[in-house]
Protein backbone atom coordinates (compact mmCIF):
# COMPACT_ATOMS: atom_id res chain seq x y z
CA UNK A 1 0.00 0.00 0.00
CA UNK A 2 1.00 3.41 -0.50
CA UNK A 3 0.12 6.70 1.67
CA UNK A 4 -0.39 9.80 -0.29
CA UNK A 5 0.59 12.31 1.98
CA UNK A 6 -0.93 15.81 1.20
CA UNK A 7 0.88 18.79 3.23
CA UNK A 8 3.84 21.47 3.44
CA UNK A 9 7.30 21.08 3.02
CA UNK A 10 9.01 23.47 5.22
CA UNK A 11 12.55 24.89 6.66
CA UNK A 12 12.43 25.64 10.23
CA UNK A 13 14.89 28.05 11.09
CA UNK A 14 15.34 27.81 15.55
CA UNK A 15 17.35 30.48 17.30
CA UNK A 16 17.77 30.79 20.97
CA UNK A 17 18.25 34.00 22.81
CA UNK A 18 20.79 33.40 25.63
CA UNK A 19 18.55 35.80 28.16
CA UNK A 20 14.45 36.63 28.38
CA UNK A 21 12.17 39.03 26.15
CA UNK A 22 10.72 40.17 29.32
CA UNK A 23 14.01 42.57 30.26
CA UNK A 24 14.03 43.91 26.92
CA UNK A 25 10.89 44.60 25.76
CA UNK A 26 9.51 47.18 27.84
CA UNK A 27 5.43 47.08 28.07
CA UNK A 28 5.10 51.08 28.34
CA UNK A 29 6.80 51.64 24.77
CA UNK A 30 5.40 48.11 23.03
CA UNK A 31 3.70 50.57 20.57
CA UNK A 32 6.97 51.50 20.02
CA UNK A 33 8.98 48.76 19.36
CA UNK A 34 12.31 48.38 17.97
CA UNK A 35 14.16 45.42 19.12
CA UNK A 36 17.25 42.93 18.38
CA UNK A 37 18.48 39.92 19.76
CA UNK A 38 21.73 38.45 19.71
CA UNK A 39 21.42 34.51 18.70
CA UNK A 40 24.40 32.50 18.66
CA UNK A 41 22.82 29.57 18.73
CA UNK A 42 21.24 28.41 15.52
CA UNK A 43 19.85 25.73 13.92
CA UNK A 44 18.24 24.83 10.29
CA UNK A 45 15.74 21.89 10.40
CA UNK A 46 13.66 20.30 7.50
CA UNK A 47 10.54 20.70 8.40
CA UNK A 48 7.04 20.42 7.23
CA UNK A 49 3.92 18.67 7.95
CA UNK A 50 4.18 16.30 4.85
CA UNK A 51 8.03 16.12 4.95
CA UNK A 52 7.98 14.62 8.23
CA UNK A 53 5.39 12.19 8.07
CA UNK A 54 6.55 10.86 5.34
CA UNK A 55 10.12 10.54 6.56
CA UNK A 56 8.89 8.72 9.73
CA UNK A 57 6.48 6.54 7.89
CA UNK A 58 9.94 5.39 5.48
CA UNK A 59 11.71 4.70 9.37
CA UNK A 60 9.20 2.12 9.54
CA UNK A 61 9.20 0.32 6.59
CA UNK A 62 5.70 2.18 4.88
CA UNK A 63 5.32 3.97 1.60
CA UNK A 64 4.38 7.19 1.83
CA UNK A 65 4.38 9.73 -1.17
CA UNK A 66 4.60 13.53 -0.12
CA UNK A 67 2.21 16.03 -2.22
CA UNK A 68 3.50 19.34 -1.49
CA UNK A 69 4.65 22.65 -3.66
CA UNK A 70 7.96 23.92 -2.94
CA UNK A 71 9.89 27.20 -3.71
CA UNK A 72 13.54 27.37 -5.98
CA UNK A 73 15.49 26.71 -2.57
CA UNK A 74 14.47 23.49 -1.98
CA UNK A 75 17.18 21.82 -3.21
CA UNK A 76 19.03 20.63 -0.11
CA UNK A 77 15.80 19.22 1.09
CA UNK A 78 15.01 17.25 -1.89
CA UNK A 79 18.09 15.74 -1.76
CA UNK A 80 18.00 14.73 1.77
CA UNK A 81 14.89 13.09 1.48
CA UNK A 82 16.33 11.11 -1.56
CA UNK A 83 19.36 10.22 0.13
CA UNK A 84 16.51 8.52 3.15
CA UNK A 85 13.97 6.36 0.31
CA UNK A 86 11.73 8.93 0.11
CA UNK A 87 9.89 9.29 -3.18
CA UNK A 88 9.45 13.06 -3.82
CA UNK A 89 7.97 12.95 -7.20
CA UNK A 90 4.84 14.59 -6.35
CA UNK A 91 6.89 17.53 -4.70
CA UNK A 92 6.62 20.46 -7.13
CA UNK A 93 8.63 23.37 -7.51
CA UNK A 94 7.03 26.60 -7.80
CA UNK A 95 9.30 29.39 -9.90
CA UNK A 96 9.79 32.34 -7.84
CA UNK A 97 8.94 31.86 -4.43
CA UNK A 98 10.71 30.45 -1.31
CA UNK A 99 9.80 26.91 0.42
CA UNK A 100 7.59 27.65 3.34
CA UNK A 101 10.03 29.07 6.11
CA UNK A 102 9.65 29.29 10.03
CA UNK A 103 12.06 31.75 11.97
CA UNK A 104 11.67 31.11 15.79
CA UNK A 105 13.61 32.46 18.42
CA UNK A 106 13.20 31.08 21.97
CA UNK A 107 14.57 32.49 25.42
CA UNK A 108 15.57 31.12 28.53
CA UNK A 109 12.36 31.02 29.55
CA UNK A 110 10.82 28.85 26.35
CA UNK A 111 9.03 32.12 25.23
CA UNK A 112 9.15 32.47 21.35
CA UNK A 113 8.64 34.88 18.88
CA UNK A 114 7.84 33.01 14.96
CA UNK A 115 7.57 34.58 11.90
CA UNK A 116 6.62 32.11 9.22
CA UNK A 117 6.85 32.76 5.34
CA UNK A 118 4.03 30.61 3.30
CA UNK A 119 5.60 30.83 0.30
CA UNK A 120 4.97 28.29 -2.07
CA UNK A 121 2.83 26.82 0.67
CA UNK A 122 0.24 29.04 -1.06
CA UNK A 123 -0.19 27.48 -4.31
CA UNK A 124 -0.70 23.60 -3.21
CA UNK A 125 -4.15 23.57 -4.79
CA UNK A 126 -1.70 23.20 -8.20
CA UNK A 127 -0.97 19.93 -7.32
CA UNK A 128 -4.17 17.20 -8.15
CA UNK A 129 -4.37 14.03 -6.64
CA UNK A 130 -6.21 12.65 -9.75
CA UNK A 131 -2.98 12.73 -11.18
CA UNK A 132 -1.46 10.31 -8.75
CA UNK A 133 -1.97 6.49 -10.03
CA UNK A 134 -1.62 3.70 -7.25
CA UNK A 135 -2.29 5.82 -4.00
CA UNK A 136 -4.33 3.28 -1.92
CA UNK A 137 -5.04 5.84 1.30
CA UNK A 138 -4.76 9.65 1.92
CA UNK A 139 -4.04 12.28 4.32
CA UNK A 140 -4.75 16.08 4.16
CA UNK A 141 -2.00 17.60 6.44
CA UNK A 142 -1.57 21.87 7.08
CA UNK A 143 -1.24 23.13 3.79
CA UNK A 144 -2.55 26.12 1.73
CA UNK A 145 -6.11 26.25 2.30
CA UNK A 146 -7.21 25.74 -1.03
CA UNK A 147 -5.07 23.16 -1.44
CA UNK A 148 -6.67 21.57 1.69
CA UNK A 149 -9.80 21.55 0.13
CA UNK A 150 -8.99 20.54 -3.34
CA UNK A 151 -7.48 17.82 -2.34
CA UNK A 152 -10.24 16.49 0.14
CA UNK A 153 -12.74 16.88 -2.33
CA UNK A 154 -10.12 14.55 -5.15
CA UNK A 155 -9.68 12.22 -2.50
CA UNK A 156 -13.46 11.97 -1.71
CA UNK A 157 -13.99 11.63 -5.41
CA UNK A 158 -11.48 8.92 -6.41
CA UNK A 159 -12.45 6.60 -3.44
CA UNK A 160 -9.92 6.84 -1.41
CA UNK A 161 -10.01 6.60 2.52
CA UNK A 162 -8.52 9.95 3.47
CA UNK A 163 -7.40 10.54 7.24
CA UNK A 164 -8.09 13.97 7.58
CA UNK A 165 -5.31 16.06 9.96
CA UNK A 166 -5.99 19.88 10.24
CA UNK A 167 -3.68 20.65 12.67
CA UNK A 168 -2.95 24.40 12.74
CA UNK A 169 -4.48 24.76 9.97
CA UNK A 170 -8.15 24.07 11.57
CA UNK A 171 -8.62 28.15 12.47
CA UNK A 172 -8.78 28.76 8.81
CA UNK A 173 -11.66 27.01 8.11
CA UNK A 174 -15.57 27.59 9.34
CA UNK A 175 -18.27 24.78 11.02
CA UNK A 176 -20.05 24.08 7.62
CA UNK A 177 -16.08 23.75 5.97
CA UNK A 178 -14.80 21.60 8.79
CA UNK A 179 -18.52 19.50 8.47
CA UNK A 180 -17.71 18.94 4.93
CA UNK A 181 -14.28 18.06 5.55
CA UNK A 182 -15.85 15.28 8.10
CA UNK A 183 -18.01 13.94 5.75
CA UNK A 184 -15.16 13.06 3.21
CA UNK A 185 -13.07 12.21 5.46
CA UNK A 186 -12.57 8.01 6.37
CA UNK A 187 -10.67 9.27 9.41
CA UNK A 188 -9.90 12.05 11.68
CA UNK A 189 -6.68 13.15 14.01
CA UNK A 190 -6.60 16.40 16.21
CA UNK A 191 -4.85 17.14 19.49
CA UNK A 192 -6.58 18.01 22.04
CA UNK A 193 -7.19 21.96 21.71
CA UNK A 194 -7.90 21.07 18.16
CA UNK A 195 -10.60 18.57 18.90
CA UNK A 196 -12.51 20.88 20.95
CA UNK A 197 -11.84 23.62 18.18
CA UNK A 198 -13.29 21.35 16.14
CA UNK A 199 -16.65 20.33 18.31
CA UNK A 200 -16.94 23.91 18.72
CA UNK A 201 -16.90 25.33 15.75
CA UNK A 202 -19.05 21.70 13.88
CA UNK A 203 -21.41 21.68 17.03
CA UNK A 204 -20.65 18.27 17.35
CA UNK A 205 -19.11 16.09 20.35
CA UNK A 206 -16.14 13.77 20.38
CA UNK A 207 -18.58 10.98 20.28
CA UNK A 208 -20.74 12.15 17.30
CA UNK A 209 -17.88 13.00 15.20
CA UNK A 210 -16.70 9.51 15.64
CA UNK A 211 -20.07 8.11 14.33
CA UNK A 212 -19.40 9.97 10.95
CA UNK A 213 -16.03 8.37 10.30
CA UNK A 214 -14.31 5.22 10.89
CA UNK A 215 -12.25 6.67 14.21
CA UNK A 216 -11.80 9.75 15.58
CA UNK A 217 -8.13 9.98 17.20
CA UNK A 218 -7.54 12.56 20.02
CA UNK A 219 -3.80 13.19 20.84
CA UNK A 220 -2.70 14.51 24.87
CA UNK A 221 0.54 15.02 24.62
CA UNK A 222 2.14 13.03 27.76
CA UNK A 223 -1.38 11.75 28.83
CA UNK A 224 -1.49 9.75 25.63
CA UNK A 225 -4.07 9.19 23.13
CA UNK A 226 -7.89 8.46 22.72
CA UNK A 227 -8.93 7.13 19.37
CA UNK A 228 -13.23 6.65 19.29
CA UNK A 229 -13.81 4.12 17.06
CA UNK A 230 -16.86 1.36 16.74
CA UNK A 231 -18.50 3.26 19.50
CA UNK A 232 -15.85 2.38 21.81
CA UNK A 233 -13.02 4.65 23.32
CA UNK A 234 -9.47 3.01 22.93
CA UNK A 235 -7.66 4.68 25.24
CA UNK A 236 -4.45 4.48 24.72
CA UNK A 237 -1.00 5.17 27.05
CA UNK A 238 1.38 7.60 26.20
CA UNK A 239 5.50 5.73 25.70
CA UNK A 240 7.79 6.98 28.17
CA UNK A 241 10.47 8.64 25.94
CA UNK A 242 14.11 8.47 26.84
CA UNK A 243 14.54 11.95 26.96
CA UNK A 244 12.39 15.20 26.41
CA UNK A 245 14.19 17.43 23.88
CA UNK A 246 12.60 18.94 21.34
CA UNK A 247 8.43 18.42 20.78
CA UNK A 248 8.17 19.84 17.48
CA UNK A 249 7.40 17.50 15.16
CA UNK A 250 5.84 14.65 17.93
CA UNK A 251 2.41 15.16 16.37
CA UNK A 252 3.48 14.04 12.76
CA UNK A 253 5.61 11.15 14.08
CA UNK A 254 2.41 10.10 15.46
CA UNK A 255 0.28 10.53 12.07
CA UNK A 256 2.84 8.28 10.80
CA UNK A 257 2.42 5.54 12.96
CA UNK A 258 -1.18 5.75 12.20
CA UNK A 259 -0.95 5.63 8.53
CA UNK A 260 1.42 2.78 9.43
CA UNK A 261 -1.33 1.16 11.65
CA UNK A 262 -4.09 1.65 9.00
CA UNK A 263 -1.69 0.27 5.62
CA UNK A 264 -0.81 -3.23 7.83
CA UNK A 265 -4.57 -3.89 8.75
CA UNK A 266 -3.48 -3.24 12.91
CA UNK A 267 -6.61 -2.78 15.13
CA UNK A 268 -6.69 0.31 17.01
CA UNK A 269 -4.83 -1.33 20.26
CA UNK A 270 -2.03 -1.54 18.32
CA UNK A 271 -1.76 1.23 16.10
CA UNK A 272 -2.39 3.63 18.63
CA UNK A 273 0.89 2.69 20.44
CA UNK A 274 2.79 2.50 17.81
CA UNK A 275 1.94 5.96 17.28
CA UNK A 276 2.18 6.70 20.74
CA UNK A 277 6.09 5.76 20.50
CA UNK A 278 6.71 7.07 17.11
CA UNK A 279 6.21 10.38 19.05
CA UNK A 280 8.41 9.38 22.11
CA UNK A 281 10.98 8.80 20.12
CA UNK A 282 11.05 11.99 17.83
CA UNK A 283 10.45 14.07 21.79
CA UNK A 284 14.10 12.33 23.06
CA UNK A 285 15.63 14.18 19.44
CA UNK A 286 16.39 17.48 18.50
CA UNK A 287 14.74 18.67 14.97
CA UNK A 288 12.00 16.46 13.40
CA UNK A 289 14.12 14.20 11.46
CA UNK A 290 17.40 13.60 13.21
CA UNK A 291 15.79 10.62 14.68
CA UNK A 292 16.29 7.04 13.43
CA UNK A 293 15.80 3.11 14.12
CA UNK A 294 15.97 -0.11 12.50
CA UNK A 295 12.42 -2.05 13.04
CA UNK A 296 14.32 -4.92 15.12
CA UNK A 297 15.05 -1.82 17.46
CA UNK A 298 11.90 -0.58 16.92
CA UNK A 299 9.67 -3.30 17.73
CA UNK A 300 12.59 -4.11 21.02
CA UNK A 301 11.42 -0.96 22.51
CA UNK A 302 7.78 -1.57 21.50
CA UNK A 303 7.79 -4.64 24.05
CA UNK A 304 9.95 -2.63 26.50
CA UNK A 305 6.68 0.05 26.46
CA UNK A 306 3.78 -2.15 26.75
CA UNK A 307 4.67 -5.23 27.88
CA UNK A 308 3.71 -7.00 24.66
CA UNK A 309 5.07 -7.68 20.89
CA UNK A 310 4.44 -5.82 17.60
Amino acid sequence: MTALICGSMAFDTVMVFPGRFRDHILPDRIHLLNVSFLVPSMRRNFGGCAGNIAYNLRLLGGAGLPMATVGHDFGPYDQWLRDRGVDVAQVRVVDGEFTAQAFITTDLDDNQITAFHPGAMSHSHLNDVGQVAGCTLGLVAPDGRDGMVKHAAEFAAAGIPLLFDPGQGLPMFDGAELLDFVSKSTWIAVNDYEGQLLSERTGLSHSEIASKVRALIVTRGGEGSVIYAGGREHVIPAATPAAVVDPTGCGDAYRAGLLFGLMNGLDWETTGRVASLMGAIKIANAGTQLHGFSMDEFRDRYRAAFGRAL
